[in-house]
């Protein structure tokens, strides 16, 4: 018997829609988003939409909007969401998508929306990286001169919404997590993998490690390869077409890394 339709949650779209740029209610809602149980500081829900094919043979984690003034990195997330529940694009790649369109609700609901939680913390700089207490104070104190926009937070996972994701980690287990940031308009890599040269427009340009950085934490410390779009504009998102060839661009790439992958594993054989 086929499983039950997902009906969409209306509230969610109530409140997201008329924040993000480029996203109308019945693309919304077309999503949707289910609430996943999880909530953020301010007892906001965390959606979540799961796409799931017959026999996946990966596992993949999107999340949108870790900073919320990010505010395109949520919609492209939902742009993003409808190309992958086009039967078109499941069936040759036969992936299990887990969507996270909006990781920090209270930060982009927040007027203006800002970059942290709303306990004031880049969720960016709190997933628990080795040796976090050490670098983080070193990384707040001395790098960033305590800016209020940087703070890692009084402890590693301190934060509801990176204990989300951590446990998204442990309990899904993606093979890959792509993170959609903005606005530097370039693409960053960190894990055990040979990255995607370019996205559409965005081309490879590693930034560095930062401690209790997602990238670090699951790229570099978790060996789960991380892909961070770096959109290039935070209030608007890229042209349909544009964001078209970003998807298509991943999948190829996604493609061409599970092949080289297997074909490693039958060598090691």
């Amino acid at each position: 018997m086929a499983a039950p339709a997902v009906q969409p949650d209306p509230a969610a779209c109530a409140a997201l829609v008329p924040r993000l740029p480029n996203l109308s209610t019945a693309q919304c809602l077309a999503a949707r988003l289910q609430a996943s149980g999880s909530h953020s500081v301010n007892g906001l829900d965390l959606y979540t939409r799961d796409i799931r094919p017959e026999a996946p043979v990966q596992r993949v984690l999107v999340l949108g909007a870790i900073h919320g003034d990010e505010l395109s990195s949520a919609s492209v997330a939902f742009h993003w969401i409808a190309m992958a529940s086009d039967p078109l694009m499941q069936t040759p790649y036969r992936i299990h998508w887990r969507f996270v369109p909006a990781l920090n609700p209270d930060g982009l609901l927040h007027k203006p929306p800002r970059r942290m939680n709303a306990n004031g913390v880049d969720l960016n700089r709190n997933f628990p990286t080795p040796n976090w207490e050490r670098d983080a104070a070193i990384y707040w104190n001395q790098r960033v001169r305590k800016d209020p926009r940087r703070w890692p937070g009084p402890a590693a996972l301190s934060e509801p919404e990176t204990r989300f994701v951590h446990d998204q980690m442990k309990d899904f287990q993606p093979d890959l997590i792509v993170a959609i940031h903005a606005p530097y308009g370039v693409l960053d890599f960190d894990g055990p993998s040979v990255p995607p040269s370019k996205l559409g427009r965005l081309y490879l340009d590693q930034v560095g490690i930062f401690p209790g950085s997602l990238g670090n934490y699951g790229g570099v410390h978790k060996g789960v390869p991380v892909v961070t779009v770096e959109l290039p504009n935070a209030m608007r998102t890229p042209l349909d077409s544009e964001m078209r060839q970003m998807w298509i661009d991943l999948l190829r790439w996604m493609s061409e890394r599970r092949g080289h992958t297997s074909a490693t594993a039958q060598q090691g054989k």
